[in-house]
């Protein structure tokens, strides 16, 4: 088998960086555009609580990114090890076990879902203004369960074998659609936040039917025959080692947030709105961290397959530095026009201010988090388990809800604002010490 991921062996380490890196991040500036449209042209109904509606229900649509990122990146780590290992039949049969597990959990996770749905909005903090349209939103939205889980899932296995613009293609495709769909459902059909589901249901049927395509008309050199599907011989085993861990910054993430929430509905549904919208454009510094995390990690991955040290620091070098450059970029430039923009989704000055104030206290952690997301997609594609799974359940339960409280307790709103800031460096410390660690086992093993 001939793979596109070989030539990531000689190509300069900047430019394989950044031809891996950039699809990456369209890809997750396509999926907060859309994150976004939702909520600016629900905020042009007027009603601020549909707007916080979208804010509640973050948590459940971060649970299930977080169950897709477990065969996503534990898929993309194995299969790019095995890639520069040469392990070919292994590489297929990582990837058919992925992907199909993928879409099984997709059919599951609704279900469960719509199920419980009451008891789980109390438990995520809808008040009764905010029930209902939080309710009508997930009630749709939990449809995409398949259809996003399996494109999720396609991204990580299509970026191990070298495929990174394919990848970002049907993101695009699949959000752009969503983006377009927002105004007609929303405004011009009358049909508000259900309208935004409708959408987002859409949007996501329309990803799923282009990255399906990819592999049932044989561009893929991996496949997803159902013949390569094994669990045996340590292939569930790999993948759930390292996807377990990495869903778990994000499931606890979720947690974190529904905290979040609950603790800053004492402040009022204002507030609420306005650290929802905050946390939002937030995400274009954070999401830039993330990609280029995602870009580099089959890289470094393919590195360690095939045990090439010297290539491995001059990748991780360069996505390091070019991962700071671009994060501190993109906060400078939201917290300069932190007003403008926030101003884009809500109206209410009470809010206004909270969200600008709010967004500005959550830049100014950029560099942490930047390093932050580089370490850890290096020790996933080391396939360092203990090390991601340590650091995931640190970050979010052991440092970022103890802060959260206390300094909810001593600083009211700003002090749960401020919690996340502090958390990201405290956490990059930890990180650095436990990567240094596993990296010189690695070498030495």
């Amino acid at each position: 088998m001939s793979t596109k991921a070989e030539y990531f062996s000689s190509m300069p380490a900047s430019k394989a960086v950044i031809f891996n890196a950039i699809p990456a991040l369209v890809s997750e500036l396509m999926l907060l555009v859309y994150n976004l449209a939702d909520t600016f042209f629900i905020a042009q109904t007027g009603d601020a609580y549909q707007v916080a509606a979208v804010s509640i229900a973050t948590p459940i649509f971060l649970l299930m990114l977080s169950m897709s990122i477990i065969f996503c990146v534990g898929g993309m780590s194995c299969v790019s090890r095995a890639l520069g290992a040469r392990e070919f039949q292994r590489a297929k049969n990582f990837c058919a076990f992925a992907i199909w597990s993928s879409v099984i959990a997709g059919f599951i996770l609704p279900v469960i879902l719509v199920l419980f749905m009451n008891a789980i909005l109390r438990f995520i903090g809808a008040s009764s203004e905010t029930f209902g349209f939080t309710r009508d939103y997930l009630s749709i939205v939990s449809l995409t369960g398949p259809f996003f889980m399996f494109s999720i899932c396609s991204t990580g296995v299509m970026r191990a074998e070298g495929q990174a613009r394919r990848a970002m293609t049907g993101q695009v495709i699949g959000n752009l659609a969503n983006i377009i769909l927002d105004p007609i459902m929303i405004l011009n059909m009358n049909l508000g936040i259900t309208g935004a589901a409708i959408a987002t249901v859409l949007g996501s049927m329309i990803g799923a039917a282009y990255y399906a395509s990819y592999f049932v008309m044989g561009k893929s050199e991996l496949g997803i025959n159902i013949k390569n599907f094994k669990a045996a011989d340590g292939i569930a085993r790999g993948i759930f080692e390292i996807g377990i861990p990495a869903c778990l910054d994000p499931v606890l993430m979720s947690v974190s947030q529904i905290i979040l929430n609950s603790m800053m509905t004492a402040y009022g549904d204002m507030a609420v709105a306005a650290g929802g919208v905050a946390m939002k454009v937030n995400q274009m510094a954070t999401l830039a961290a993330m990609s280029c995390g995602q870009g580099v990690q089959p890289l470094l991955g393919f590195c360690v397959g095939a045990k090439t040290w010297k290539r491995y620091d001059e990748l991780f070098s360069f996505a390091m530095k070019f991962t700071i450059t671009m994060v501190l970029s993109v906060s400078a430039l939201c917290f300069v026009f932190s007003r403008e923009i926030v101003g884009m989704f809500l109206a209410v000055p009470e809010a206004l201010n909270y969200a600008v104030n709010f967004n500005r206290i959550l830049l100014s952690s950029a560099a942490a988090f930047a390093s932050f997301f580089i370490i850890i997609n290096a020790l996933q594609a080391m396939g360092a388990a203990r090390a991601s799974f340590v650091l995931s359940v640190c970050r979010q339960c052991v440092i970022y809800v103890p802060t959260m409280c206390v300094l909810n307790f001593f600083f009211g709103e700003y002090g749960l604002v401020c919690a996340l800031p502090v958390t990201e460096v405290l956490s990059l410390i930890q990180t650095i010490i436990l990567y240094r660690k596993e990296l010189h086992v690695l070498r030495n093993s």
